[in-house]
């Protein structure tokens, strides 16, 4: 019990123990080091003592002890003299106070990170590294970049807030638009990982519900921002479908063929109103057609109604034209199979480079079914063994074995 409960506090209050101490010391390496430090003791002390009344306190306070531990040998070499205590009331104080401007402590620990000076490419790497726990793995296969140059980008990042003496204050109001973006991108993210386990068995899986509420404080912090208003429908789209994501064997149900009965409607409905909103003043923004293609599946209500393909190529064409991307092109290369052909996908599917996918589990899925349909089975068996080397979640890897066995049926 020692260990869940290490691992739900470090989930729900690590953000804000990381944010504190990164406030207080002014040093991320620090910081991040001091509370793996203290999560490793307690990993060890709680199985033999019992869990502490107040864990998040517990683990706040050790580390803390721990970053003063290393300042002190870090002066010693240097032979500095020890600085006074500080008296008044510190940063973290503040950065904890439940009075402070944006109200939720992970939300305000990503506009932190995401601050302007940081180069556009590592804001929201460094935020999910530090305040969502993401490792660097996960990470650079998110952005479709190798793993070498995801860590080459936080170190940089980290010296630039150490070397420029950024501020770990909380920013007003007026800076929140030019950090928007990265928000954003965390967010995605964060979501993604969290959605990607059909069967809600990853570690990441908890963050799902927890995306709800971040979304929803970002709408009421910047009400007129398409984006924000897009990601909140986007994600509750793809949550209002979760009860009908697995079969009755624990297989995943691809989007197509799952159940519109069993969505959740009132989530549907919330997903509407923000997405209305955003498509009020800026329908061809990327995040607003991205939440526009979920929504024009959540129109259905049952298995009788035709898929709305049609309707999401489309779409897809005009989030083409603002966000080219090879994920953008994969997935609309699903609707290309259903609306032309499958050999058109296939055709659109292997111009994309293969090598920067090849981490990509989607990539290989997509590939082996396009194949599969194709009927060149020895090629999809191959694509279907590249996806499942990736280690894929439970619900996902029943599905896929399925499929990889309807290739011997076939042929």
């Amino acid at each position: 019990m020692s260990r869940e409960t290490l691992d739900r506090v470090a989930r729900d209050a690590g953000a804000r123990i990381l944010g504190a101490l990164a406030a207080r010391f002014r040093d991320l390496d620090l910081a991040e080091d001091a509370f793996a430090e203290a999560c490793a003791s307690a990993a060890e002390l709680w199985p033999q003592r019992g869990a502490p009344t107040n864990p998040a306190a517990w683990l706040y306070r050790a580390a803390e002890r721990r970053a003063f531990d290393a300042i002190r040998r870090r002066r010693t070499r240097d032979r500095l003299a020890p600085e006074p205590p500080i008296l008044e009331p510190t940063v973290e104080d503040i950065m904890t106070d439940d009075a402070m401007l944006i109200p939720d402590e992970r939300l305000r620990l990503i506009f932190v990170c995401c601050h302007p000076a940081v180069a556009p490419e590592a804001r929201a790497a460094l935020t999910l590294r530090l305040v969502c726990g993401l490792s660097t793995d996960e990470i650079a296969r998110a952005f479709l970049v190798s793993e070498p140059t995801l860590a080459q980008r936080l170190v940089r990042a980290k010296r630039k807030i150490a070397q420029a003496g950024i501020s770990f204050e909380v920013p007003g109001p007026e800076a929140w638009p030019e950090r928007l973006d990265a928000v954003l991108s965390t967010l995605e993210v964060v979501y993604s990982k969290a959605h990607e386990d059909a069967a809600g068995a990853g570690r990441h899986a908890g963050y799902a519900t927890e995306i709800l509420e971040l979304t929803r404080t970002l709408t009421e912090l910047l009400p007129q921002e398409p984006e924000a208003l897009a990601l909140a429908a986007l994600v509750r789209y793809a949550e209002a479908r979760r009860p009908a994501r697995l079969d009755e064997f624990g297989a995943m149900v691809p989007l197509s063929e799952q159940d519109p009965a069993l969505w959740r409607r009132a989530l549907i409905e919330e997903a509407d109103r923000y997405l209305a909103g955003g498509l009020g003043s800026a329908a061809a923004m990327p995040r607003v057609l991205q939440a526009a293609i979920h929504g024009a599946w959540c129109v259905r209500r049952s298995l009788v109604e035709p898929a709305p393909w049609p309707r999401v190529l489309a779409l897809y064409d005009l989030l083409l034209a603002c966000r080219d991307d090879p994920i953008v092109r994969l997935n609309r290369a699903v609707a290309v199979s259903e609306v032309i052909s499958v050999d058109a996908a296939l055709a659109e599917v292997e111009h994309l480079d293969a090598s920067k996918l090849a981490g990509l589990s989607s990539y290989h899925a997509v590939r082996a079914d396009l194949l599969r349909r194709a009927g060149r089975s020895e090629e999809a068996r191959d694509a279907y063994d590249a996806t499942l080397s990736l280690a894929p979640g439970p619900a996902e890897r029943l599905w896929l074995e399925r499929r990889k066995r309807s290739l011997n049926s076939a042929g």
